[in-house]
């Protein structure tokens, strides 16, 4: 099992707990951005800047049992299909029987952005996402180191 994230938009509480959490379980980190993103960590992979660029890298590395930290839905809708799992910065775990109408729900608010209207952006992080991620990604560990034994 490795931990790979997302770094494009990772909060940087996020990247640091996530670091944090996998030292004490002695699991791999590993961030992946592109070359506009200053990201401090052991082991990162710098990408280019074209579109989905870091996505397709984070999707070739990821193998069944992974974990992966991104905020982007069609990634973890990836993930998923590949047996791995996917958590959001706000600590919120996808599960694949969620996957769909969450991408049903990105494509009808991209719908509306398209003909001009808008939509409501991210609010502003909040300690409690820091501890729901924090709380959630140690579940996570714990539950695929159960099932591992």
């Amino acid at each position: 099992m490795k931990i790979i994230i997302d770094a494009d938009a990772c909060p940087k509480a996020v990247l640091k707990n996530a670091i944090e959490i996998a030292g004490k379980h002695r699991i791999q980190v590993i961030t992946v951005a592109n070359f506009n993103h200053n990201i401090t960590s052991d082991l990162h992979i710098v990408v280019g800047d074209a579109s989905q660029e870091a996505d397709i890298k984070v999707i070739n590395m990821t193998a069944p049992k992974d974990i992966v930290i991104t905020q982007d839905w069609g990634l973890a809708a990836v993930v998923l299909s590949k047996k791995a799992a996917a958590i959001s910065p706000a600590g919120i775990e996808y599960k694949q029987e969620k996957i769909t109408f969450m991408l049903e729900e990105r494509e009808i608010k991209a719908k509306i952005r398209r003909s001009g209207g808008h939509t409501k952006g991210p609010s502003k992080r909040t300690r409690e996402e820091d501890i729901r991620f924090a709380e959630t990604l140690e579940k996570m560990i714990i539950r695929e180191e159960q099932q591992n034994k």
